[in-house]
């Protein structure tokens, strides 16, 4: 399929499921019952690589197999490089460690007062209310923890770290996350949304969350309801290719955006899953058509395991550039390094500046031509001193008749 030409078809459909009563297909919880966790059950619907077999067997040490039957069907099974396959089904490479590489790579854990609370930033704060997720990226951030394969033995303190917030009155902004915080049930959901909404200096609440990218029928009527109740609430989803961008996740954001919900995306460069600017370009652009807003992509993490993932960095800068200029700037994400260690995030940014001093700066468009803007004004009149009060401005005539400097024109490459 081509993702550059192709701009009216949104899969729909059960799939390798077709005998399954749409009553159940269309249940999250029956979908989150049904997951492929195992390599007998992925057997039985694909044949998987050598590399593949290797991957799944060593994801108990590291981090679990776990797919949705919706996210399945997006799977290209003639295809050991399809982008879906890749960023779920493990693979050998996750068992082969890089120097630079970390456990904890943001040095969260540093940065944690309370369990499942990181401080990182003054004004804000990431709340990890679970270890779960309903399907597992092999990328992960937080693979030491999330699915509990490395026996992190996580236990998030909700009540702990509420009270931490309450008590910290520079934290105006909590991002939840973990694992997903969608995999809450509603009742938890609500609870732990109205106890942030009661606290004054709590201004902004955010939701991490690729549930509506596996798992769309989560997004129910009744938990739309929950987010009007307590919003303005924000969320960020993480879509990282086009071919994820179904008619069930359209629909999904949709509901969310009908409940108030302000959406922005979440992408992660990936080697050879979306690292082309053809790419992310038809990425952006089905996001905006389904509501949401790029909003940052994402050099991967230095993860343990995660390197033939790793795409370069000169090749994120090359993306932004093939957008900017070139497509509308809702569709430009802002590309960032999350700083190894806990640095916070960084923006990467194509430099556009050549030349920079007190008198003017040179630049160039998206087009490559050199442009010079002046920093410092060209007076209309000679300037003979302060005018002392009472003293005659000069008259409008005078002012339009002036002679300006010789204008220059923008310097050409």
């Amino acid at each position: 399929m081509s993702y550059t030409e192709d701009r009216a078809t949104w899969y729909n459909g059960q799939g390798l499921w077709p005998n399954t009563p749409g009553s159940d297909w269309g249940n999250w919880t029956w979908q989150f019952r049904n997951r492929i966790t195992r390599l007998e059950q992925l057997e039985q619907y694909m044949t998987p690589t050598p590399e593949e077999r290797a991957g799944i067997l060593f994801a108990s040490q590291k981090l679990a197999l776990a797919i949705t039957p919706y996210f399945f069907n997006l799977i290209d099974r003639d295809d050991p490089d399809c982008p879906i396959r890749k960023q779920v089904i493990p693979r050998a490479g996750e068992a082969q460690l890089a120097a630079e590489e970390r456990l904890d790579s943001l040095g969260e854990d540093e940065h944690s007062p309370v369990p499942g609370l990181v401080h990182r930033y003054p004004d804000r704060v990431l709340f990890l209310v679970t270890d779960r997720c309903a399907s597992y990226c092999r990328y992960c951030t937080r693979s030491r923890m999330v699915s509990n394969a490395q026996h992190y033995d996580f236990h998030p303190q909700h009540e702990a770290a509420l009270e931490y917030i309450a008590a910290h009155p520079e934290v105006r902004d909590v991002l939840l996350s973990g694992g997903d915080p969608l995999l809450l049930a509603d009742n938890k959901l609500d609870y732990l949304l109205g106890r942030l909404r009661a606290i004054p200096h709590v201004e902004f609440i955010r939701i991490g969350s690729r549930i509506p990218v596996f798992l769309p029928q989560r997004i129910t009527p009744q938990l739309c309801d929950i987010f009007r109740k307590h919003g303005p609430i924000w969320m960020s989803i993480h879509v990282n290719h086009p071919k994820e961008c179904t008619q069930a996740l359209k629909d999904a954001c949709e509901r969310l955006a009908f409940a108030g919900v302000p959406l922005g995306n979440q992408s992660v460069l990936l080697r050879g899953i979306n690292d082309d600017p053809e790419v992310m370009k038809a990425l952006v652009h089905r996001l905006l058509r389904m509501r949401v807003r790029p909003y940052y992509i994402y050099q991967m993490d230095l993860i343990t395991g995660g390197a033939h993932f790793k795409a370069d960095v000169r090749r994120g800068i090359e993306i932004i550039e093939a957008l900017r200029g070139h497509t509308t700037g809702y569709a430009v994400p802002q590309y960032v390094i999350d700083a190894p260690g806990g640095g916070g995030k960084v923006p990467i940014n194509p430099d556009y500046i050549e030349r920079i001093n007190d008198q003017e700066v040179i630049f160039r468009n998206f087009e490559g031509r050199r442009f010079r803007y002046p920093i410092k004004s060209t007076p209309l009149v000679p300037d003979s001193g302060e005018i002392e009060s009472g003293s005659e401005r000069p008259a409008p005539e005078a002012l339009a008749s002036a002679k300006l400097a010789p204008h220059r024109e923008p310097v050409l490459a």
